[in-house]
């Protein structure tokens, strides 16, 4: 994945802003350009904050937690603006979604969200389940092992989606963000800049251990273009476009040519933990 910036071109002049907003949507899709045909670049959901960076006729450029940037609608977004401590106080009394849904008291209407989602105090959550931030980093620790069996968990059957960061679509480093994140490693957004942390593991699996992340490229620039998580029994976890979602692959499978074309594509090996 890699940023994609917005081209004025004859657009109408952007109003410059900076403030934080709550994203109301279960999954908001973050876009190239302010128009809802340009490409998604990445999403946000229910619950996170966005910082608004521009205004320009219904869209709004903002800067997700992760440090991306992208357009996104203005329907996906809260009215009001948050201040500092408002901000704060959310983050800090809102719980993180394992899929849930939730109903709102007031209005009695219960929407579905998706892993990630931060839920309010007052919703009510009558399917799934909800942790708030000390139960989050209990159940879910940071350990290599750990972080295998929750993607294999949360994103098995996820179909692949460009741009994608939830079960209900996904893109390789945006299934890699989201799981790592969930066991309280902040990683960012493309797979390329993720090859950029930790440190560097030799390019043969006897160095390898459970939650290392191996990284591909077709390009002949070498640039990273893919990211999977390394398993158990030489098995990698990924969500790849060839594989139409998530998929566990034997690293050592010779008949298989898709996972025999994968490996003849690895160029680095991370660890990050």
């Amino acid at each position: 994945m890699h940023v994609a910036h917005a081209d004025p071109g004859a657009i109408a002049p952007a109003v410059a802003t900076e403030r934080p907003v709550l994203v109301r949507a279960a999954v908001a899709p973050l876009h190239a350009e302010p128009r809802a045909s340009s490409e998604q670049v990445s999403q946000s959901v229910a619950g996170h904050l966005a910082t608004i960076l521009e205004v320009r006729e219904g869209w709004r450029r903002v800067r997700l937690a992760d440090g991306y940037e992208g357009w996104m609608h203005e329907g996906y977004l809260e009215a009001g603006a948050l201040t500092a401590d408002q901000a704060s106080a959310w983050t800090s009394a809102s719980r993180y979604s394992l899929g849930c849904t939730a109903s709102d008291p007031k209005s009695g209407e219960a929407r579905a969200l998706p892993l990630g989602a931060r839920v309010g105090p007052e919703m009510r959550i009558v399917a799934g389940e909800v942790l708030d931030t000390r139960e989050l980093s209990r159940r879910f620790p940071r350990d290599g092992v750990e972080i295998c069996a929750s993607a294999r968990t949360w994103f098995s059957g996820t179909s692949y989606q460009w741009g994608g960061i939830t079960p209900w679509g996904a893109d390789c480093s945006g299934m890699v963000q989201t799981v790592f994140g969930m066991h309280g490693v902040a990683l960012p957004r493309d797979a390329r800049q993720q090859a950029e942390l930790g440190s560097a593991l030799a390019l043969e699996a006897a160095a390898w251990q459970p939650g290392d992340l191996l990284f591909f490229s077709e390009r002949a620039d070498g640039r990273i273009t893919h990211v999977a998580i390394l398993a158990l029994a030489r098995a990698l976890m990924h969500v790849g476009i060839g594989r139409g979602g998530f998929a566990v692959e034997n690293i050592d499978d010779t008949a298989d040519p898709y996972t025999v074309g994968l490996v003849k594509r690895l160029r680095a090996a991370r660890r990050l933990l």
